[in-house]
């Protein structure tokens, strides 16, 4: 087996990470699994764990650089103490904001989503300035052509997690609370087959759908593709990020 973790990207603190989070990536092989999400993100994000401040930005986030501080696997809690609450796959904080990144690589083309809530979100505990938020909550039903291979409901709470981080009371600061979705393009399943182009383009659609829906509200959210990631931070002429921009490629974007 090929090693978990990339040259220069700290093994055992992400593996500490995901070993006190309830998806139990690492123990249950999910993480070695050539297909692995987990896997992508935890190597790409986690090089940056231990020197945050080297991180390049995020598309349309430079007014928010540099960054304070990175974790991998992050639980943001809803303002309620029972039931689950969203792990994200990043959170990376700055002095004015708060950023969640979800992350993708195959499973937007595995099969449909059901995109379905609780009664729990329904509770008016959002505020004013989320109403784009609320209207994709409200209509998933109504939405669901769109969101067949776009999971809207995952996104949803992991925006109305964020909005309720930044207003606990340690961060009276007024942190711009964003929400980054961040998915790979593969040609390709690490078995040589086709990905489904159809998938393909309902979940380019959907996330349009998704990012017009919400757009001006309090959470803002923002994404682009690996390949646009990776190129934008290609332009840092920091040799050793680009060395490990190419490692990132070569072993979990080559499909």
């Amino acid at each position: 087996m090929i090693d978990r973790f990339l040259p220069g990207v700290p093994g055992p603190a992400i593996e500490e990470a995901y070993n006190a989070s309830r998806g139990n990536e690492i123990k249950s092989g999910k993480f070695d699994n050539p297909k692995s999400s987990a896997a992508l993100v935890a190597n790409a994000f986690g090089f940056f764990l231990n020197k945050p401040k080297l991180i390049p930005p995020l598309p349309d986030c430079e007014r928010h650089w540099p960054v304070q501080k990175l974790t991998i696997e992050k639980v943001i809690k809803f303002p309620w103490n029972r039931g689950t609450h969203p792990h994200l796959d990043c959170v990376i904080w700055t002095s004015s904001a708060l950023i969640g990144i979800e992350s993708k690589r195959y499973e937007p083309f595995r099969s449909i989503n059901k995109n379905e809530l609780s009664e729990n979100y329904w509770r008016d505990c959002w505020g004013d300035e989320m109403c784009g938020f609320k209207k994709a909550r409200d209509t998933l039903n109504e939405y669901s052509k769109y969101f067949l291979q776009f999971d809207a409901a995952q996104l949803f709470k992991h925006a109305f997690a964020l909005r309720t981080e930044v207003h606990r009371n340690k961060y009276k600061s007024n942190l711009k609370p964003i929400l980054f979705y961040i998915y790979a393009e593969p040609e390709n399943w690490p078995d040589g087959s086709k990905v489904n182009k159809k998938f393909k383009e309902q979940h380019a659609e959907g996330l349009s759908k998704f990012a017009k829906m919400v757009e001006g509200d309090e959470v803002q959210f923002l994404h682009c593709s690996y390949n646009t990631l990776l190129q934008l931070w290609d332009r840092s002429g920091n040799t050793k990020i680009q060395k490990h921009l190419l490692a990132v490629k070569n072993r979990y974007l080559s499909f």
